[in-house]
């Protein structure tokens, strides 16, 4: 089983995007995916930026993906979508249908962000040449099974493991809407909040993050104790969403469960310190995303 790095989700310094993928070249990962996927305003990394750091990766033995933006919304970003297809060196992610058009012809892998329910969309997105799909983020372990019976045989699979959930994008910026600006002139508020914004109910419940354009969970998706459940169903790689502290340290243990170098009980037990929030895995087990089994809290 391999394990992924996906696109970072939120907006970084260029100095902290090159030093964090600097160190991602040592890790113990298999797949790293870049690019912008949130918001078009996020200018820190340029698409030359992004292709300098795809090489390092890829000489360093890790295998590159460029993920495409989730809510295109103008001229501009379909141009970027253009430049991102048709690089010529990497894959890319498509995580709208305009992308799997304009990848049509070449491998490709079908990001979260498209739902992807059912056997026979796996069937038509594999006819345009998608190679992997990662799982939404909302279906639980008996769709996914489900799925799996149907899927093509070629296809490999994909599962958001850890991170804060990736629920929905809107063409409002939230961020900026905290901050009473225009999102047209936010003042790139994005930077002050490296791990998104923090959105509590009334009774103090820390519920959604916010992240420009982007809805997240607050809590902190951890699948780390199902790892031998996703092999035996035939799960390939899981992914892990880039934070801006500890990743490297998910990473390894991580690769310690997958590995056996750790029980899941003892993985569990040693990632604890590293979450900055809750855990949950509720998707998971079919029933409400912010909820954590009880199993997984002793």
């Amino acid at each position: 089983m391999k394990i992924s790095l996906g696109p970072i989700l939120y907006y970084w310094t260029r100095d902290s995007v090159r030093d964090f993928y600097d160190q991602v070249a040592g890790w113990p990962v298999d797949i790293v995916y870049l690019g912008e996927v949130v918001c078009s305003r996020r200018h820190e990394m340029r698409f030359d930026d992004w292709l300098d750091v795809a090489s390092k990766l890829a000489v360093a033995g890790k295998e590159v993906v460029l993920s495409t933006q989730a809510l295109i919304e103008s001229e501009s970003d379909l141009k970027m979508l253009r430049r991102l297809a048709g690089n010529g060196l990497f894959a890319i992610e498509a995580n709208d249908m305009g992308a799997v058009r304009l990848a049509t012809g070449q491998s490709f892998v079908i990001g979260p962000h498209i739902n992807t329910y059912n056997g026979e969309t796996l069937e038509v997105l594999a006819e345009q040449g998608a190679t992997r799909w990662v799982m939404p983020v909302e279906l639980s372990r008996h769709m996914l099974a489900e799925l799996l019976a149907k899927k093509p045989q070629d296809m490999e699979t994909e599962v958001f493991v850890y991170g804060r959930l990736p629920l929905a994008f809107s063409s409002r910026c939230f961020t900026a809407r905290r901050y009473n600006l225009p999102k047209d002139d936010c003042h790139f508020m994005c930077l002050q909040h490296p791990c998104g914004m923090t959105l509590k109910t009334r009774e103090g419940q820390p519920f959604l993050a916010l992240n420009g354009t982007q809805t997240q969970s607050a809590s902190i998706h951890n699948l780390i104790g199902e790892i031998n459940d996703m092999r035996q169903l035939g799960v390939d790689i899981v992914r892990i969403s880039p934070q801006s502290t500890h990743t490297g340290e998910v990473v390894s243990m991580f690769r310690a469960a997958i590995d056996g170098a750790m029980s899941a009980t003892e993985a569990s037990v040693e990632l604890a310190p590293y979450l900055f929030d809750a855990p949950c895995d509720g998707y998971w087990h079919g029933r409400s995303g912010i909820e954590q089994s009880k199993e997984m809290l002793t």
